[in-house]
């Protein structure tokens, strides 16, 4: 099988075993609308941000070396699983014992009650975490699909019951979270026959060291990439103005809003488990560069005829998701999506080309360049939120994005020399940047005025679809 055809094969196989689930996903945010006020749905963002910060802290992101290893066939299997195991156990061991801090932490102290919750919520995410990819490295795709399926229901069914009849709003979630992951992992354990490859014995220092060497240059990549993306629900809950509508509800109203660019990350979230698993295992080809060349136009093409298409239905689809009924005030979150769909394009993009930094080992070079959008997603916060409210937080994640986008695509080419096609790019944002302004300030017939720029955006990027599916439908080896 060629590496096109590989590469379309695990796609789909990622996409029949999670898009069902990553759609429920979707829906839930329906009905924590329906049953989670702004304030509090801020609080659960809070919560699922903080444990995004703990998880790689303590962990030391080694999900990301268990695929990068795992895959390796340089490096025996049972020997990554069972270090990375020992190594992640003593890290949340530390955090256990630190937990109890928490709630003296400034801003950090409104969560003093989920200290528990959030405590197991961080153990069941980070062995969910540990198995689910050492199954990828296995490539075992059909389990782990399977394993996507089953455990979105459980979420789903979970939250039903904490959040739907029991009305236990936030404490429900992390419950119904805590429930399907540890479920999850068992089932992964045991269908994956994991206990195979993990034993005390198959420790090894000098790969604890590799890996350590790999993995922590991204925890801090990790932690500034979950702040740049949580920072604007930060700003917006702390900030008071009497020109702009800010406080905790406003930031309950932008988490809302800003589930609506998920359902871009979840189509892309799909393809890039299986476009990681080709970048490493293609990392020495001869073709390589035409590889890339190939799959990041086709996929730079998907996100932005799929962004389009969503800034021209977003408000039906925001009537789907977003559900104020109970809570008016969600009623108009709709308005805040377009620049974070635009945002979530570069996200996309972004994580491509970390991807290169992990298939060549260039981890630190993440570092840098999320470093200086941390710096410049802050400093615009401070400008835009104070003047523009939340569209301003908007802007600042967009522009954020954009900046780490152009950065990484001189650096990242440094070590994966690939054609980018800059022209086309420039065109495509502007038309998509056309569309958000249209969006947002609603002139008469709006919609008309889009179509032209949905059109524009498609004639601009069919030519990647058809080369790629030229590539997979070739027989010979390429």
């Amino acid at each position: 099988m060629n590496k096109y055809k590989s590469l379309a094969f695990n796609t789909l196989v990622f996409t029949i075993g999670s898009f069902g689930s990553k759609l429920i996903s979707v829906f839930l945010n329906n009905l924590y609308t329906k049953h989670i006020d702004p304030a509090s749905l801020f609080t659960k963002s809070l919560l699922e941000t903080l444990a995004l910060f703990l998880i790689p802290v303590f962990t030391f992101s080694l999900k990301e070396a268990l695929i990068r290893y795992g895959l390796d066939k340089d490096y025996d299997k049972k020997e990554v699983f069972s270090t990375a195991a020992i190594l992640s156990a003593g890290g949340l061991g530390v955090m256990l014992l630190l937990m109890p801090v928490l709630p003296h932490i400034p801003y950090f102290g409104r969560l003093g009650s989920y200290t528990v919750l959030l405590a197991i919520y961080v153990l069941t995410s980070s062995l969910r975490a540990h198995c689910s990819q050492f199954v990828r490295a296995c490539e075992m795709v059909r389990l782990f699909s399977l394993d996507g399926i089953l455990t979105t229901l459980l979420l789903f069914l979970f939250n039903l019951v904490f959040i739907g009849q029991f009305e236990m709003g936030v404490r429900g979630f992390m419950i119904s979270t805590i429930l399907s992951d540890f479920c999850s992992s068992v089932f992964l354990f045991l269908t994956g026959r994991l206990h195979r490859y993990f034993s005390p014995k198959a420790w090894s220092g000098d790969l604890a060291m590799q890996m350590l060497r790999f993995t922590v240059p991204l925890i801090p990549t990790t932690v500034m990439w979950t702040f740049t993306g949580f920072s604007d629900q930060l700003f917006i809950g702390g900030m008071k103005s009497e020109k702009v509508f800010l406080g905790e509800d406003a930031a309950g109203i932008y988490a809302a809003a800003a589930k609506i660019p998920n359902l871009i990350s979840m189509l892309s979230t799909i393809f890039f488990q299986a476009w990681n698993m080709s970048a490493i295992t293609e990392n020495e080809s001869a073709d390589r560069n035409g590889f890339y060349e190939k799959v990041y136009s086709a996929y730079e093409a998907f996100l932005f005829i799929g962004s389009a298409g969503l800034l021209l239905l977003v408000r039906p689809v925001s009537a789907i998701f977003i559900n104020y009924s109970v809570y008016p005030e969600y009623a108009t979150a709709y308005l805040n999506s377009p620049l974070l769909i635009a945002a979530a394009v570069f996200t996309c993009l972004d994580l491509f080309l970390a991807s290169i930094y992990t298939a060549t080992k260039h981890t630190r070079n993440a570092f840098y360049t999320i470093l200086i959008v941390f710096l410049v997603n802050i400093l615009l916060n401070f400008c835009m939120i104070p003047a523009l409210g939340i569209q301003g937080a908007a802007l600042a994640t967009l522009l954020s994005y954009m900046l780490c986008f152009w950065v990484r695509i001189f650096d990242a080419r440094r070590y994966v020399p690939f054609r980018f096609f800059g022209v086309v790019h420039v065109a495509n944002t502007v038309l998509l940047l056309g569309q958000c302004a249209l969006t947002i300030c609603q002139p008469k017939h709006y919609i008309l005025l889009e179509i032209p720029l949905v059109c524009g955006i498609l004639l601009l990027n069919q030519r990647p679809f058809i080369t790629l599916v030229r590539k997979i439908l070739k027989r010979e080896r390429t």
